[in-house]
């Protein structure tokens, strides 16, 4: 069986800052790579805060997902990069909110700089289709 690898980057998600596609399928697998903060339709980060930031992302991969035949509830595992560990505390609370009681694998590291100026997390995720 030869499989093949489909890559994209859906309409109402934000434009990459670099030559890649936000998203990457083969079969059933699913890799969305990293994604800041910003609102699709302005391109300027959804907010100051940590909160802000970490709820459109994850909005963010709620249309990358259904997009390619999944949903928040089938990823598998989340790293997220964070600028500062001063913001674990408000981004576990808004990733909870938005999560819900799905909890995927998780890896949280901090970073010493974010390509993107403001931009106080990234994150990236696995995920397999709905079938």
């Amino acid at each position: 069986m030869t499989l093949r690898v489909e890559t994209l980057t859906p309409p109402n998600t934000p434009t990459p800052i670099g030559p890649y596609n936000h998203i990457a399928k083969v079969g059933e697998h699913i890799w969305i790579g990293g994604t800041a903060g910003t609102d699709p339709t302005t391109g300027q980060l959804a907010g100051t805060d940590v909160g802000a930031q970490t709820k459109r992302i994850l909005q963010s991969f709620k249309v990358m997902l259904e997009a390619v035949g999944s949903d928040i509830d089938h990823t598998v595992h989340v790293n997220i990069f964070l600028k500062s560990m001063a913001d674990f505390d408000a981004m576990n609370a808004a990733y909870a909110e938005v999560m819900g009681l799905h909890r995927p694998a998780r890896t949280v590291v901090a970073v010493s700089e974010l390509p993107k100026p403001g931009v106080l997390l990234t994150m990236n995720l696995t995920a397999v289709t709905r079938s």
